[in-house]
């Protein structure tokens, strides 16, 4: 989908997404299950010649796909952007095959950092509320969000102790973006949390100030995107969520 002619937006899979921009392109949380394809980077054939940045939020397996690192073979990288929590290093890279030119791109980093990759591109760190980090990436006039699994995470089994902490913990960090304008966010709907879905990401757009939100980590369940649309709580932003494909 195309946000105005200098944005372009793919869905790949579960919380992954490409956004092409005019001079680079951002390649968040890959994960490959369930796609097919002959090439070495399964959902992603062809890049433009774009410089090419790459996100990983965090170390769980569906949104760090070690695969990633084949598109060293397709279309070289200009930066891995890491959370720390993956815990990598050398001999970890040479175990698994990994391009040592991959090694070498890489760059760690933890909640509430600040970093600059390039001139054009800058990247704000938050704390998930689960592992690792969320992103707030500025790159040529944009402002894009995605949270990996920053989240209000709430299920039925938990002790009210514990929820209460996880709803201040995940106010605190979508607090941190308060008069940040947002062109796009990538945000968890998911189905697991039964009637409590939708919770963190109608928090999120009731507080941020976003052109568009993508809903992400949906498990396969594209249901629950229309389900948000219909609901009395989501009237004021619906025509702002927008489909993955």
């Amino acid at each position: 989908m195309r946000m105005g002619v200098e944005m372009k937006i793919t869905y790949i899979n579960h919380s992954c997404f490409l956004v092409e921009l005019e001079e680079c392109m951002l390649l968040f949380d890959y994960y490959s299950e369930g796609l097919s394809g002959d090439g070495p980077v399964p959902g992603i054939d062809k890049l433009p010649d774009k410089k090419l940045y790459v996100f990983v939020s965090h170390k769980h397996p569906d949104h760090f796909d070690k695969k990633v690192f084949e598109l060293e073979k397709l279309h070289a990288a200009s930066c891995y952007l890491i959370s720390k929590d993956a815990k990598m290093n050398q001999n970890y890279i040479r175990k698994r095959g990994i391009p040592e030119s991959a090694w070498e791109k890489m760059c760690f980093v933890g909640k509430n950092e600040n970093i600059e990759l390039d001139s054009e591109i800058t990247v704000m760190t938050l704390a998930s509320t689960d592992r690792g980090v969320a992103f707030l990436v500025r790159a040529e006039g944009s402002t894009i969000y995605h949270a990996g699994d920053l989240n209000w995470w709430s299920w039925e089994e938990e002790t009210e102790e514990s929820e209460k902490d996880m709803e201040r913990r995940f106010k605190q960090e979508i607090g941190k973006l308060a008069g940040i304008a947002v062109d796009v966010a990538f945000l968890p709907l998911d189905p697991r949390q039964k009637d409590r879905f939708y919770w963190g990401f109608d928090y999120f757009m009731k507080h941020v100030e976003v052109k568009a939100a993508y809903p992400m980590h949906l498990w396969g369940d594209r249901t629950v995107i229309e389900r948000l649309r219909n609901m009395e709580e989501a009237k004021e932003y619906k025509d702002r969520i927008m489909d993955q494909e």
